[in-house]
């Protein structure tokens, strides 16, 4: 498997109930400051809300599908790869899943819907090649208890939508992101043939400092790292390493690995930020991993940021966090 390295884009990412908000342009400009400095990959999370109205699954809007069209010819012309990924999906979402009508993991009119959907695409997207586009079928699903989801409903739900592109499009790279925020390794699925996609926000008391929509951000110390105290341990390169040690072991059971995710909030003090990303990366650098951060611009990417004690550089015309692109670069898979 090519080993991909890039970012996150919420060009069709978030969208309130009954609003007409429009998806987002493909960003010409951050895709060709990618291809020049060598990033190969774009996660595409989006809201199947972009494309339905009040719940009717399958009857999608063809403009909003045709916006779709647009950010993979994009990605194609600039030898970059696109994972289109589902963040809001039938029945289920990280973010408001009280929202949706129905259940991804308990009824079958959602699963009905999440398997015709990605029918959908693999019919629109067939003869695509898979240098150019996967398909990443839910974003981080809940902890097994959560919403009444359990391991087996999930995998059930997992071999179906596989199932289903794979009878139209048989070798399409398909990803799953891993249980409990993407955090959790499924090595029941290890046979599947698919691309498992991990995440990097542990610690979150160092990831999420400050993060108002993290249930734990409330009363959490200025963060430190290595030493960090978070859920038992206390942070440093030999517990991270350790973190991701089932998902060595689902790889070595058949998986391919990717971590679809990472990132740090901007209001963890940025030499705090730094150091822990380092660790991190250098883990899935020995791994053989690639990554996506979230995001590009915004809170938690490399423009812009407003981490306190960043230092800024102008590269191919945008305001860089030059020291967290450096570390981007060197702690790739050469």
């Amino acid at each position: 498997m090519k080993t991909y390295y890039g970012f996150n884009f919420q060009w069709m990412f978030w969208k309130e109930w009954g609003s007409k908000e429009k998806p987002q342009p493909a960003d010409l400009k951050a895709l060709d400051f990618m291809a020049e400095l060598g990033f190969n990959f774009v996660r595409i999370p989006t809201s199947y809300w972009f494309w339905t109205h009040d719940f009717a699954y399958t009857e999608p809007d063809e403009a909003v599908l045709k916006t779709i069209d647009q950010y993979l010819h994009a990605c194609q012309q600039r030898g970059l790869h696109m994972s289109l990924n589902l963040h809001r999906a039938p029945g289920y979402c990280i973010n408001g899943n009280d929202l949706e009508k129905h259940n991804l993991w308990l009824d079958a009119v959602a699963q009905d819907a999440f398997a015709w959907m990605w029918e959908m695409f693999a019919k629109r997207y067939s003869g695509i090649s898979n240098n150019d586009l996967s398909f990443d079928l839910v974003n981080e699903p809940p902890a097994v208890g959560q919403y009444g989801m359990t391991r087996d409903h999930h995998e059930a739900v997992i071999r179906r939508t596989v199932a289903a592109i794979r009878a139209i499009d048989p070798t399409r790279e398909i990803v799953i992101d891993g249980l409990d925020g993407g955090h959790l390794a499924m090595p029941e699925l290890a046979d599947l043939g698919v691309i498992h996609s991990g995440r990097g926000y542990q610690p979150q008391n160092v990831s999420h400092y400050l993060a108002e929509w993290w249930p734990e951000w409330e009363g959490q110390p200025e963060p430190v790292y290595p030493g960090t105290q978070f859920k038992g341990k206390t942070w440093d390169y030999e517990v991270l390493h350790d973190f991701y040690q089932p998902w060595r072991d689902s790889e070595s059971a058949g998986a391919k690995i990717h971590m679809g995710e990472f990132g740090c909030y901007n209001q963890t003090p940025n030499d705090v930020a730094l150091r822990w990303l380092k660790d991190l990366l250098q883990v899935w650098q020995e791994a053989g991993w690639g990554y996506g951060l979230w995001e590009f611009e915004g809170p938690f990417g490399i423009v812009n940021h407003g981490r306190p004690g960043a230092k800024y550089e102008e590269v191919h015309g945008y305001q860089v966090d030059r020291e967290l692109l450096d570390l981007l670069l060197e702690y790739q898979v050469k």
